[in-house]
């Protein structure tokens, strides 16, 4: 098991009180499988720090303007190349057989092409395997990481870590065709609106991330339940 990209899907999910606990043992994770080049490591400290310092409400508003509410921040990685055509569909099933193909069965709630279930499906894969695929949609995670950067948000660094765990390059052109499309503004709800009415493409009863009636997150509580922590560094909240 790679646990950084478990890590990584974690830090992707909608934040919640289990990562708040966590967080002195996703450092320590990532510190112990030393897969992140230390200038990058230093970094994710003070991302995952933010976790356990900053206010849960702040870091939800944060995630859900960046995430929820603004388009070409999707974390759904099909979204970027197919839109709501059907060719995404077809993807979603490929990739579908992909995890099954791997033992890795999803709940019928979450989305194939959701990044931190792609990166948790990596997690349960040899190194070289885990590197290969995660290079397929480097140029997503390379546009997103540009699109991070402008907006100075705190989550560039970790799609810079992906950057550093994939194999090759992105290519700048497929890069600068993501990043010419336009971006939407969170704060136009009238547009956002406009944008859910259009959705038609679904897979399953429901989205990855779903916000439970309780606050929780249940897409990052399954990662950070299946993180098989050692017991003597589990947080009080048993959750590891």
């Amino acid at each position: 098991m790679i646990a950084t990209f478990k890590v990584l899907s974690a830090l992707l999910s909608y934040p919640g009180e289990e990562i708040v606990a966590a967080a002195p043992d996703l450092i320590r994770i990532v510190e112990q499988e030393k897969l992140v080049p230390p200038r990058l490591q230093k970094q994710l400290a003070r991302l995952i720090g933010q976790f356990a310092d900053d206010d849960l409400f702040d870091l939800q508003e944060r995630y859900v303007l960046l995430f929820d509410r603004t388009r070409s921040l999707s974390l759904h990685i099909f979204e970027h190349v197919h839109g709501e055509s059907r060719d995404r569909g077809q993807a979603m099933v490929d990739l579908m057989e992909l995890y099954q193909n791997h033992g890795l069965q999803i709940g019928a709630k979450e989305l194939p092409d959701y990044l931190p279930l792609f990166l948790e499906f990596l997690s349960t894969l040899e190194i070289d395997e885990a590197r290969a695929l995660l290079s397929e949609p480097l140029h997503i995670v390379s546009a997103l990481k540009q699109r991070h950067r402008k907006r100075k948000s705190a989550y560039t660094v970790v799609f810079s870590v992906l950057e550093a765990l994939a194999r090759g390059k992105a290519k700048a052109a497929d890069v600068a065709l993501l990043l010419s499309e336009p971006e939407d503004d969170p704060e136009d709800l009238e547009a956002l609106d406009r944008i859910w009415e259009e959705e038609a493409v679904s897979f399953g009863q429901g989205a990855a991330g779903t916000v439970a009636p309780d606050g929780s997150c249940p897409a990052a509580r399954d990662v950070l339940a299946r993180m098989d922590v050692p017991p003597a560094s589990k947080p009080g909240s048993g959750l590891l």
